[in-house]
């Protein structure tokens, strides 16, 4: 049996992540905790909207509602990387060559390693931002579609048109697709080679959680009673396919998903705490956490695939270790 670590903390949980395979947790308040031979604790922001991890992990970017944007390292080091005034910073994203990028209402900004800026104003506010994985390239969620920016050039940006609210965004590891979260319970697709549509609907909530596999073949995702994950591996990704649904649960939803660094498992965080592992090629399932107080919000897996940060609405955090 999985043996977990738990951390009680007080608020909500933006994002767990790995730190140099130190587990990092990241409140809505601001606060920022470890667990590092002890607990240790950091203000990092006055509100904090929004956090991510670097593809190194060495390094947590966060956005908060005192208009900063902010570095953190594993062994608790903050730095100021920007500062917009009085304005939130709601969303924020890591990229290559120690690029970040950062928004706030209708305008996004990329930091270049340098420390140079780049400002991009949109028509309708920002939701949500990503890189490439491909080049510098960022892609921007907003009202009736998503933006594409390559932040180094001065060229037109790309526009994906498709009505209704976008709230989220996320490239496939390829490059190849762009998915964006939507108000309305639905994934909107968009194949970028020649901006061919997909849609994945048919969700009875939102989708606050996306995680991509290993090799990039399946997505997995939250907002049903069980993980819908959808098949990327074909030309045309999920068209005309159907989802795997993995760990179906009757009587609660799935809020949290996060896919094993290089195995087809996603690990699966319910509304009520649970959290499960399922293997996708035949849907077996192992229990990782009982219910617990509040939804899980955020889960990541260390560098050495045995153990998974997970925090929730409630605070109620930890680490679980699968090798038990």
């Amino acid at each position: 049996m999985p043996t977990v670590a738990p951390l009680d903390l007080e608020g909500h949980c933006i994002a767990a992540a790995f730190l140099d395979n130190i587990p990092f947790f990241a409140l809505a308040d601001g606060m920022v905790h470890w667990l590092d031979h002890g607990q240790k604790s950091l203000k990092l922001h006055d509100g904090l909207l929004s956090a991510t991890a670097t593809a190194r992990n060495d390094l947590m970017i966060s956005g908060g509602e005192d208009g900063k944007v902010m570095s953190l390292t594993s062994a608790g080091v903050a730095e100021e990387m920007a500062s917009i005034g009085k304005k939130w910073v709601t969303s924020v994203a890591s990229g290559p060559q120690g690029a970040l990028a950062y928004a706030s209402g209708r305008n996004a900004w990329v930091r270049f390693a340098d420390g140079k800026t780049k400002e991009f104003a949109h028509p309708r506010s920002v939701e949500g931002i990503a890189f490439s994985p491909k080049g510098m390239r960022i892609g921007v969620a907003r009202y009736n579609g998503a933006t594409l920016h390559f932040p180094a050039a001065d060229g037109t940006p790309t526009e994906l048109q498709w009505d209704g609210a976008h709230t989220g965004i996320t490239f496939s590891p390829d490059g190849a697709f762009l998915v964006t979260t939507m108000q309305e319970n639905a994934l909107h697709g968009w194949k970028l080679v020649d901006a061919k549509h997909m849609r994945m609907t048919g969700y009875p909530a939102k989708v606050k959680s996306l995680s991509w596999s290993a090799k990039g073949k399946w997505l997995a995702s939250s907002g049903a009673p069980a993980a819908i994950v959808w098949p990327f591996s074909g030309k045309d990704g999920p068209m005309g396919k159907a989802p795997l649904e993995l760990g179906t649960r009757g009587n609660t939803m799935v809020t949290s998903v996060a896919c094993h660094p290089s195995e087809d498992i996603v690990a699966i965080g319910y509304e009520d705490g649970m959290v499960l592992a399922v293997r996708f090629a035949d849907a077996k399932e192992v229990l990782l956490r009982r219910p617990g107080k509040g939804a899980i919000t955020s889960m990541a897996w260390d560098k050495e695939e045995r153990r998974i940060a997970f925090g929730s609405a409630a605070g109620d955090c930890g680490v679980i270790d699968i090798t038990g």
